[in-house]
């Protein structure tokens, strides 16, 4: 039966965003699925030797100390934990000896090295071609941009973030299918590595692991790692979405197939769920994406700009000595009225870290209007400018794909944000159902589950076990700024 206790077994997700990260238990009783976060951490871009990094052994320290929080926790209750998943963001990779050692601390997408190499791709490999091939929407930090940029690939493989921990855990060298298909490297029609690529930029054949699909198993557990952790060395990794949006997707309790679906976190990943790729002219000047999701789905979808302009704001405030609380900000924001000026969420020029409240009231003067100097007037021009953003990236998706939806799930961390929810309800013109928060270490959890055999059935299936284990809420268009109960 779908959801059965199976023998005490719980499943470890380690979920690593571009600004936190967390180790949580997953339980799947009864036909329900239950969350607990065993360890919160920080993470964070670091600058090095003159280029923003990440520290991938100080974030590979917390995912130990993560594991072994579980390890105590689950011993504690009696029960085992089953496997390990591991999920981040896309697109960072670290550079590995033939011996397995990092042999420097991996760039940041943030940085701005992809952006010098992008001509030079498109020299020997036009935009059209690419796209034709690899479904990718076009983004100055695609992987093969920051591969361009290397001096040395011989003797190495390049690792994705996700696969660099399990590797760390396992010493099994693989690459999962749906934070390949976001590397421009990966044919989106055939599923697996694009050799005529590589070939063409000069990239080594086997710069990348094999490919393994979200609920196939990577490995075992180092004997090291398991005398670290306090976990059995016998604890399968196993491959999830290691792209978190795939996860997060996987989790969207969608009760049809006529849903659209939004992300929203640091990022906003803004789409509709396809049985294929839309590999035409329209689609790439569109520049939307076709990335893999879980069992061979097609995450048909635009990067829009995030909750990132928002959290970088306050920081920023509060680094000038007025720290506001966010449910405040947000109280304010919503008084004043609709129609003030807005911004391109996903532009460029909002990348990087710095002043963001003064980059966005210059983008606004560009744009010939006036932001007043106050946070809630700032916060409303960001959450009027997500949710315009969203509703002209859904309209687009369902016109270049022919899928037609009715709904709209809000995932992630900005399905809290009950202002932008309505304001994407308005914007849209359709029902926007807002949860769960925690979709990405459920999806990571229920392929986990699956693979185990605790859970039975397709995504269908993951999706109505999700509806029974969170609540949700609906916002309906032109209702103001309270949810429909």
């Amino acid at each position: 039966m779908n959801g059965q206790a199976h023998a005490g077994r719980v499943f470890a997700a380690v979920d690593i965003g571009a600004s936190s990260g967390r180790v949580m238990l997953g339980r799947v009783t009864d036909g329900r699925a239950e969350l607990e976060t065993v360890h919160r951490f920080p993470n964070g871009v670091v600058e090095l030797d003159g280029g923003l990094h990440w520290d991938f052994d100080a974030l590979f320290d917390e995912v130990l100390t993560g594991l072994a929080a579980a390890a105590g926790t689950a011993a504690a209750s009696g029960e085992r934990i089953a496997s390990i998943g591991i999920d981040t963001w896309a697109v960072d990779y670290g550079l590995v000896d033939e011996a397995g050692k990092l042999i420097a601390q991996p760039f940041s997408y943030r940085d701005e090295r992809g952006r010098t190499a992008v001509a030079d791709v498109h020299k020997v490999l036009g935009q059209a071609r690419l796209y034709a091939a690899t479904g990718l929407q076009f983004l100055q930090f695609n992987t093969l941009y920051q591969l361009a940029t290397e001096r040395e690939l011989r003797g190495v493989q390049a690792l994705l973030i996700p696969d660099l921990i399990a590797f760390k855990l396992s010493g099994q060298r693989r690459t999962e299918a749906t934070n390949a298909s976001t590397t421009g490297l990966f044919d989106a029609v055939a599923g697996e590595w694009a050799g005529d690529l590589f070939k063409a930029l000069g990239l080594p054949k086997n710069l990348f692991p094999a490919i393994i699909q979200p609920g196939g198993t990577v490995g075992t557990l180092l004997p090291e790692i398991a005398a670290r952790t306090g976990l059995r060395a016998e604890t399968a990794v196993v491959a999830v979405g290691s792209h978190d949006t795939a996860s997060a997707v996987a989790a969207v309790p969608a009760r049809q197939e006529d849903f659209a679906y939004i992300s929203s976190g640091t990022w906003s990943l803004v789409g509709v769920e396809l049985d294929s790729p839309v590999l035409d002219e329209a689609s790439r000047l569109a520049n939307f994406t076709n990335e893999r999701g879980v069992d061979g789905t097609i995450r048909y979808l635009r990067n829009v700009g995030g909750l990132w302009l928002l959290s970088e704001c306050q920081r920023t405030w509060a680094a000038e000595g007025h720290r506001q609380e966010l449910a405040a900000l947000l109280e304010s924001a919503a008084a004043l009225p609709a129609g003030g000026p807005q911004i391109n969420a996903d532009d460029a020029a909002f990348i990087a870290p710095e002043n963001m409240p003064d980059r966005i009231r210059s983008a606004v003067r560009a744009g010939g209007a006036v932001l007043p100097d106050r946070p809630a007037a700032v916060v409303r021009c960001i959450l009027d400018s997500l949710a315009a953003g969203y509703a002209r990236t859904l309209a687009r998706a369902e016109e270049l794909s022919g899928k037609q939806t009715s709904v709209v799930h809000i995932v992630g961390g900005g399905s809290q944000n009950r202002l932008l929810c309505q304001l994407t309800a308005d914007a849209s013109g359709k029902t926007v159902i807002a949860g769960p928060v925690e979709a990405t270490a459920l999806g990571n959890v229920l392929v986990q589950a699956r693979a185990a055999g605790a859970v039975t059935g397709g995504l269908s299936e993951l999706r109505a076990l999700v509806r029974a284990s969170v609540g949700l809420e609906s916002y309906e268009p032109g209702l103001g700024n309270m949810p429909t109960t």
